[in-house]
């Protein structure tokens, strides 16, 4: 992707970490590369962005973010094909969703092409850092923070825009076991839900932690008002198929617009798959369940693209998913990872080489 490069600073690390690293085991989110983008926001505008050496932020005891939580984030990744070149998968959806987020938590929206430009600027910087082990990829984290400071409970004055990278292994979930939550949920209607806020998955790790002391690995979440209707699967998109059908349920206040999401709809259409985006019982599942209507579940995010369900529990009863050879989840998941790494042709336009 050609840009007209803003003048962008950047100030080089000394010594670069890149040999202290075993690419072949690489955990998710652990090891972080060389430099950093950062950008502030102050007096009413947002300055010109900067690349430094990755290093621990200073901020003052009344940051507004420690206090009232204007935080917000995005996930997307950077891959490396065979010939070595680096492609980004639908980056200005990450940007605009980023935007969004902003706007509901009163944070001042990114330009996008500081986010582009400072994003593609980073990247030419640190594409050693790009593993090209088989399912490897860069992960990135642009976020945003409220620095400005003060006690009073209204939004800050500065904040700062940072977008840092973590080379990450393989994404293996293995087949996972979920509980349909009932008590808690992870959003409301009108609340902040559709956004990617901090404070979302801060308040998903209590539940989540209950599960896991019942033996899930995940909580599917429902509704906050009748605890009817699915939603989401942890921090995924989740899908259901009945018989030859995929459903998701509709986007709303409460369910973040997934770029994973969409391009799995996308897909499941030029495959012919009939798709319908729509409201899903609790009590439909358990009906598909038992009448051998249900197929699959899966979670869909960027972490793991697709997260296959093997077993959902209800009311201290447990359901198990067939095992099928012919099955949606391997199907889409190959269709967007060989689009993510080069390997296929991108009739949608998504890919975006650097």
């Amino acid at each position: 992707m050609e840009t007209k490069m803003m003048n962008i600073k950047i100030e080089k690390a000394k010594t670069s970490k890149i040999n202290q690293v075993d690419f072949n085991n690489l955990a998710f989110g652990n090891v972080f590369t060389d430099h950093m983008l950062v950008c502030d926001y102050k007096e009413g505008s947002w300055k010109v962005p900067e690349i430094i050496p990755y290093q621990p932020i200073s901020l003052d005891p009344s940051a507004k973010i420690f206090h009232y939580g204007q935080s917000i984030f995005e996930g997307m990744k950077a891959y490396k094909d065979e010939k070595g070149d680096v492609f980004l998968f639908r980056p200005t959806d990450n940007c605009k969703r980023l935007n969004i987020s902003a706007k509901r938590m009163a944070i001042p929206e990114i330009p996008e092409d500081y986010f582009m430009e400072g994003l593609m600027a980073l990247l030419k910087l640190e594409k050693d850092w790009i593993p090209q082990t088989p399912g490897s990829s860069l992960y990135i984290r642009p976020f945003i923070f409220a620095s400005g400071t003060g006690f009073h409970a209204s939004p800050a004055d500065e904040y700062k825009f940072i977008i840092a990278f973590a080379p990450s292994g393989a994404y293996f979930s293995g087949k996972v076991k979920v509980l349909i939550e009932e008590k808690y949920s992870r959003s409301a209607n009108g609340g902040v839900g559709f956004a990617k806020a901090g404070g979302n998955y801060a308040g998903q790790f209590y539940p989540t932690q209950l599960a896991l002391e019942k033996g899930y690995n995940q909580v599917i979440w429902t509704d906050d008002n009748t605890h009817e209707y699915i939603e989401e699967a942890g921090a995924m998109n989740i899908f259901v198929r009945i018989n030859d059908t995929l459903l998701t349920a509709p986007t709303s206040d409460r369910i973040l617009d997934g770029i994973t999401r969409k391009s799995i709809l996308k897909i499941a259409q030029d495959e012919g798959i009939a798709v319908e985006e729509r409201k899903i019982t609790v009590a439909e599942i358990i009906e598909a369940a038992n009448n051998g209507s249900l197929k699959e579940m899966f979670g869909a995010g960027t972490a793991a693209v697709i997260s296959p369900i093997s077993t959902f529990g209800f009311r201290d009863v447990d359901y198990d998913l067939p095992e099928l050879s012919d099955n949606y989840a391997t199907m889409l998941k190959n269709r967007i990872t060989d689009i993510q790494y080069n390997r296929a042709e991108d009739k949608f336009g998504w890919r975006v080489k650097l």
